[in-house]
């Protein structure tokens, strides 16, 4: 062969074994990493007040909450195998517990109503005391809690890294197949930063002019909700709370202390986390211990029994301390109809919050 053959063919040769090492583009790129996820809401749902909390250091991927979710619903989490987070956070009552109290793998019963876990992108502190800064915090704790899922973080690691599956779901969304605690709730709290709910009867009649969207004593109750009821100086829209812990007057001599267990402070004695009424007809009981069965009695308790001795009571009670709240039985009446206008069935039974496995 003379050189000038050979070079060609060498050339050739080069350019064939450059492309045989080049990645098929069919196959996906794990050089890439996770995908990036945006959250989908409308542009109302943002209230330029408390914008969304969203960790640098978690930042939500199609992955991480497909992890997220299954680990939700993984119930090696336990010591028993038979509880996992969606034992007490169900989806048809918005991720929440229809019990007043949950109850643990051993028996034993919580001391406070299971909260729900909807729109909490936006929150900053957690559990009905605020114990927690952020949803990584707050997952950390039930796999430890003895009255809950009664386990220790090692035994959980342990499981699921023996696990067939969980391993390369790690590897996929953070660069290791090595678990641990960390990445757990990592993954759990992406998932359930995704738990949006904005398309109830009353997100039609505002947002989209759908005016049969609510009934009219519907319509009553909302405007008594925006107004002479004074729900919402404390229930603040799009997402009906406000991110603070309130002393709302339910009496002085109760036994729980709420925020006063974390801070040790007198004047944060009563004062539990604000929670949005969002899909509120179907998480009762209610309060911070389940103490109202129903939204009935709830509307009775601000119509006749808050108690306005409380030392603690909360500012956003001014329209109690005035005397500027007088409900009768029809208007009560209305703003239950209302709330049950806060109902997004979309969310109750959206299947891409259901159990994966």
């Amino acid at each position: 062969m003379s050189a000038r053959t050979f070079v060609p063919s060498l050339l050739v040769a080069f350019i064939v074994v450059l492309a045989a090492c080049r990645k098929d583009p069919s196959m996906p790129n794990e050089d890439l990493g996770p995908t990036p996820l945006s959250l989908s809401y409308p542009a109302w749902a943002d209230d330029g007040v408390y914008p969304l909390n969203l960790p640098g250091n978690n930042p939500l991927t199609v992955e991480g909450v497909a992890l997220g979710r299954k680990l939700f619903y993984e119930k090696a989490l336990s010591n028993d195998f038979t509880m996992s987070c969606a034992t007490c956070h169900q989806q048809e009552h918005a991720f929440s517990d229809p019990r007043q109290f949950s109850i643990g793998t051993d028996g034993s019963v919580g001391r406070r109503n299971s909260m729900t876990v909807q729109n909490l992108a936006w929150d900053h502190v957690f559990f009905w005391d605020g114990r927690a800064s952020s949803l990584e915090d707050q997952a950390f704790r039930p796999v430890r809690d003895p009255g809950e899922m009664r386990n220790t973080w090692p035994v959980v690691v342990e499981r699921l890294q023996a696990h067939p599956a969980y391993p390369a779901l790690f590897k996929t969304v953070f660069g290791t197949d090595v678990i641990d605690s960390v990445k757990v709730v990592m993954a759990i709290a992406q998932f359930e930063r995704t738990l949006l709910s904005f398309d109830s009867p009353f997100d039609r009649y505002m947002q989209n002019g759908d005016l049969g969207a609510l009934t009219e004593q519907q319509v009553r109750g909302m405007e008594l909700f925006f107004g002479d009821a004074h729900c919402n100086d404390c229930h603040l829209g799009p997402r009906f709370n406000d991110h603070n812990l309130q002393n709302i007057g339910l009496g002085r001599h109760e036994p729980d202390i709420g925020l006063m267990e974390v801070t040790g402070l007198e004047e944060d004695r009563g004062r539990f986390k604000n929670v949005g009424l969002r899909n509120v007809a179907v998480t009762g009981p209610y309060m911070h211990d389940g103490r109202f069965a129903t939204l009935e009695e709830v509307l009775d308790f601000y119509a006749d029994n808050v108690d306005l001795a409380t030392p603690n009571l909360d500012s956003h009670m001014f329209g109690w301390t005035l005397g500027l709240v007088d409900l009768d039985a029809a208007e009560r009446a209305d703003l239950v109809a209302f709330l049950h206008a806060l109902t997004d069935e979309r969310f109750l039974t959206n299947p891409a919050f259901s159990d994966p496995n």
